[in-house]
C-alpha cells in the first residue's frame, strides 16, 4: 500500500522562507521486531513532514491502515501542498493536517465497505508539518512525539490510552503505567467508524532542537532518560538507529519505528553523509516500496542493521496476537453522546407516546361478548395482537349464552360494541329481557275456549239460571267457578288472562232459588 504522489526534497520546499524559518535534517528507521511476523508500522520523513502510523487490528490489517494513512499524509509534502513553509502567520499547517486525517478516516471507511475482512482495522497517527519556525502537530493514539532542547526531553503529545487516563486521574504513576496489564489498550484511533478528533497544536522550534516521532514499540521499552541520551547522541541517523536497537535490546515485543529530526537554520547545508541527503524523503515500514535499511547499514555497519534480527519462532507466530485486542473504541464526546442520544430518544418517545395514547383510547371502549358459556362485558377493543391483549372482562354476568335466541347469540358471539360501561349494561339488560319473553307460555286455543268454560245449554234455558232481581251483573272473572279466578301472566308483557281449569262455570240446575 504505497502512493506514487511525488514528494519534495528538503532543498525544494515551496514558498519564500522568512528570516526566522528553519529546516529539518531527518532520518527514519522501522523494524518488525523480534516477536512479530509482520511490520504494521509505517513512517515518512522529509525536510518538511514527519509522520508515524502504527496499524492496529492484528494479522495483515494493521499494515493496510498505517500504509493508507502514510499515502494520504505524504501528499502534504508535494510542491502544491496546502501549507507552504513560509506561511507562519496563520494555522495553515493545522488546517491541512486536520483535513488529511479526515481523508484517512474516509478512505478507511470506503475500504472496509468494499472488503468486510478489513472490518476492525485502524491506525494511530502522529504527524508534524513544518511551518516557518514551528511544527504543526496532528496526533491520534499512542504513538509519540518528543522535543529535546538543551538536554531536556519533553513529550509533546498525550497518549490516548486507558492507562493514561489512570495516570491523569492520579490512580497510578508513570512508572506503574509502564507495567500495567492494560497498557497497550488505546482509546482513540483512526478507524473509519468513529468520529476522528486529532489533537492539533503547534510547537515552536529553535536551531539545535531535536524532534523524535516513534511508535509505542520504542516509547514503551525505553525510559525518558534513555530516550534523551540516545536522541542527543551523534547525527540524526545514528540517533534513530540507536533508539530502535536499544528498544529491541530492552525487550520490546512490538514493531519499532523511529523518526528523528534536527532543527537547523535555513542557511545550513545538509550533511552529505546523512541518509536523508542520499535518498531524499524516506518511506519506511509497511508503507515502504523498498526498504531503506541498506543506506543506514552502509553508514553504521552491519551490527546495527536491524534487518539481520532473527525471524519470529513458529510457535510464537501462531500464538494469539495481543495486537488484535489492542484497540478499544473511544467513548464518544459528551456533547456528541447527548446529541446522538436525543436523536434516538425523541423518535422513541414519540412512538411510545403514540402507543400509549392508542392504548388509552382502547381502554375507554366497551363491548358485550361471550366469556365461555356466559355473557360478559369487556373493556377494550376486539383486536388480537401478538403478545398484547387489548381487552379484558370488566364485568361478568349470570346470563347464559344458551338462554339467548339464536339471533341474539350470534350477535353476542360477534361482539356488540357500546359507548360506555352503562351502555354495555343496557345491552345485557335488553338481552335478558328478550330471554324472559322467550320463556312466556303461549295461550292455546283450547285453553281460551274450553268446553268447561262455556255455559251449559240447559243452564241458559233454565229459569233458575237468570239472575235474581237486584243482583249485580257478574263480571267475566266472576263467571268462573265459585271461589276461583282467572290467572294473568303478569310477568309476561302483553299476556292475556288464562282461565284456570276447575269446576264448570255453568249454573247448576239446583244452584238457584225461586
Amino acid at each position: 500500500m504505497t502512493d506514487d504522489t511525488p514528494a519534495t526534497t528538503p532543498g525544494d520546499l515551496p514558498g519564500d522562507l522568512p528570516d526566522d524559518a528553519v529546516r529539518l535534517r531527518f532520518a527514519a528507521v522501522s523494524d518488525v521486531g523480534r516477536h512479530r511476523k509482520d511490520n504494521q508500522d509505517s513512517g515518512y520523513a522529509s525536510g518538511r513532514l514527519l509522520v508515524v502510523a502504527d496499524g492496529v487490528g492484528g494479522q495483515a490489517y494493521g499494515d493496510v491502515a498505517s500504509s493508507t494513512a502514510i499515502s494520504i499524509l505524504r501528499r502534504l509534502d508535494a510542491p502544491e501542498g496546502p501549507a507552504p513553509a513560509g506561511h507562519a502567520g496563520d494555522d495553515a499547517a493545522l488546517t491541512a493536517l486536520a483535513g488529511a486525517v479526515l481523508k484517512v478516516h474516509d478512505r478507511l471507511a470506503e475500504m472496509v465497505e468494499q472488503d468486510r475482512e478489513l472490518d476492525g482495522t485502524s491506525t494511530t497517527l502522529t504527524a508534524a508539518l513544518l511551518e516557518g519556525h514551528r511544527l504543526g502537530f496532528a496526533h491520534v493514539g499512542d504513538s509519540r512525539a518528543y522535543l529535546l532542547r538543551d538536554g531536556t526531553l519533553r513529550q509533546v503529545t498525550a497518549d490516548h490510552t486507558f492507562v493514561q487516563t489512570l495516570v491523569d486521574e492520579g490512580r497510578i504513576t508513570e512508572e506503574e503505567s509502564r507495567v500495567h496489564p492494560h497498557r497497550n489498550i488505546i482509546l482513540r484511533a483512526v478507524d473509519g467508524v468513529h468520529e476522528t478528533e486529532p489533537d492539533l497544536f503547534y510547537v515552536d522550534l529553535e536551531p539545535g532542537d531535536r524532534v523524535m516521532l516513534c511508535s509505542d514499540g520504542c516509547s514503551g521499552a525505553l525510559s525518558d532518560a534513555q530516550i534523551a541520551e540516545l536522541l542527543g547522541e551523534g547525527s540524526v541517523d545514528s540517533a534513530a538507529l540507536g533508539l530502535v536497537q536499544s528498544a529491541l535490546d530492552h525487550g520490546s515485543t512490538d514493531n519499532v519505528t523511529v523518526i528523528t529530526a534536527e532543527v537547523v537554520g535555513a542557511d545550513v547545508a545538509d550533511d552529505p553523509e546523512s541518509a536523508a541527503a542520499s535518498v531524499g524523503p524516506m518511506l519506511v515500514g509497511a508503507a515502504a516500496a523498498q526498504p531503506r535499511r541498506g543506506v543506514l547499514s552502509r553508514l553504521r555497519g552491519r551490527p546495527h542493521d536491524t534487518g539481520e534480527i532473527e525471524a519470529v519462532p513458529a510457535d510464537a507466530a501462531d500464538a494469539l496476537d495481543p495486537e488484535e485486542l489492542r484497540y478499544a473504541p473511544r467513548p464518544p464526546r459528551r456533547g456528541l453522546t447527548l446529541r446522538r442520544g436525543l436523536l434516538l430518544l425523541v423518535p422513541l418517545l414519540l412512538a411510545i407516546g403514540a402507543l400509549y395514547a392508542g392504548y388509552t383510547w382502547t381502554q375507554s371502549q366497551y363491548y358485550v361478548a361471550d366469556d365461555g358459556d356466559t355473557v360478559a362485558i369487556y373493556r377494550g377493543v376486539q383486536v388480537d395482537l401478538p403478545l398484547v391483549s387489548l381487552s379484558h372482562v370488566e364485568q361478568p354476568t349470570d346470563l347464559a349464552l344458551s338462554d339467548l335466541t339464536s339471533y341474539n347469540r350470534g350477535l353476542v358471539e360477534d361482539g356488540i360494541t357500546a359507548e360506555s360501561l352503562t351502555g354495555a349494561r343496557k345491552v345485557v339488560a335488553n338481552l335478558a329481557r328478550d330471554k324472559e319473553k322467550s320463556d312466556c307460555p303461549a295461550v292455546s286455543p283450547t285453553t281460551a275456549a274450553s268446553p268447561k268454560a262455556s255455559r251449559s245449554p240447559k243452564a241458559s234455558r233454565s229459569p233458575r239460571a237468570t239472575a235474581s232481581p237486584g243482583a249485580a251483573p257478574s263480571s267475566p272473572a266472576s263467571s268462573a267457578s265459585p271461589g276461583g279466578s282467572g290467572s294473568v301472566g303478569a310477568e309476561c308483557p302483553g299476556g292475556t288472562a288464562s282461565p284456570s281449569p276447575g269446576p264448570s262455570s255453568s249454573a247448576s240446575p239446583s244452584g238457584g232459588s225461586s
